[in-house]
């Protein structure tokens, strides 16, 4: 399965520009405080409605890391929306591998239910990024490092 995937191919690429959309629809709420709040109040509406529970009460400090990482998730989605490269694929994956740690984290010490549902995908898009990696030798330029210094693996189609 992975093999279609693999960081040299095209196939590749697309899936590193798809998930940079994710990222951009995904988190392109939280990059100002106006946008945050109606990002937060329909995450507390949805928790709610479900009874996977409301989303605490922002305060300035919770506003300025949301809006922080907001904004750096939506320049990082453009740079691979707009030059996809196979170690934006690498990056980005254990990118992702971290979140879903720490979502895990937030998971286990209480905050609401519905963050199952965005730890899901996270992990997901993980897998589909990192295990191409994984799984194939042939993805190592000639003196072991993956790739060049310009981020595309010897062998893979110029940009």
């Amino acid at each position: 399965m992975f093999h279609r995937f693999a960081p040299a191919r095209p196939a590749y690429l697309r899936v590193v520009r798809a998930n940079a959309w994710y990222d951009l629809v995904v988190t392109a709420g939280f990059t100002t405080p106006w946008s945050l709040a109606l990002v937060h109040d329909a995450l507390s509406w949805v928790g709610d409605a479900l009874g996977l529970g409301v989303t605490p009460e922002l305060d300035p400090m919770q506003t300025l890391y949301a809006n922080l990482m907001g904004s750096v998730v939506v320049i990082w989605a453009t740079l691979r929306m707009v030059r996809p490269l196979a170690v934006h694929g690498l990056f980005d994956g254990i990118a992702r591998t971290l979140f879903v740690t720490w979502m895990a984290y937030a998971l286990a010490h209480g905050v609401p239910q519905w963050l199952w549902l965005f730890l899901v995908v996270e992990a997901a898009l993980a897998v589909v990024e990192l295990g191409p990696w994984l799984l194939h030798r042939d993805n190592r330029s000639t003196d072991g490092r993956p790739g060049t210094a310009d981020g595309r693996l010897l062998g893979s189609a110029s940009q």
